[in-house]
């Protein structure tokens, strides 16, 4: 196997979307933990959100699918359970990128700062249980909308 410029695999990596918010890239999420290459292939160390999250599965196809169009023939996904994931992992990108689509993004405030439609900090948890297992549904009183609030792990 030919070796391939591990900062290209890198940016190759930030191409592949979360699946459940396509908007964030699995380098933005903070799931990607190290890339390694070795004499047959390359090492993904990948960190899921949360143990049992329904994505993990997808997100490891995507990159073996990703890296393969690309020319890495053999390419492995090591899971990383430890250190555990955590949304501090999540860059900055990746926080302007979901509240851009909509999600508060996560804060240590335990509930999000502002609303992501109009901004307005008047903001009521509508359920602990959003569209998926890490986030939270919310409601902002100024403009009455509903939103995700991406939870703080």
């Amino acid at each position: 196997m030919k070796p391939f410029d591990t900062k290209q695999i890198w940016a190759w990596l930030a191409d592949v979307p979360d699946p459940e918010i396509p908007v964030i890239s699995v380098v933005d999420l903070g799931v990607i933990r190290d890339v390694s290459q070795h004499d047959d292939g390359v090492t993904i160390g990948v960190s899921p959100t949360y143990s049992g999250c329904p994505a993990t599965q997808v997100i490891s196809r995507s990159i073996i699918e990703v890296l393969r169009s690309r020319g890495v023939a053999n390419v492995d996904i090591a899971t990383r359970l430890s250190p555990p994931w955590t949304t501090d992992w999540i860059s900055k990108d990746g926080l302007a990128k979901l509240a851009a689509y909509g999600i508060a993004p996560p804060s240590k405030a335990g509930g999000p700062k502002a609303c992501p439609q109009c901004g307005g900090d008047d903001l009521e948890r509508v359920s602990q249980f959003g569209s998926t297992p890490c986030k939270a549904q919310w409601r902002c009183r100024s403009c009455l909308e509903p939103f995700d609030y991406f939870k703080c792990i």
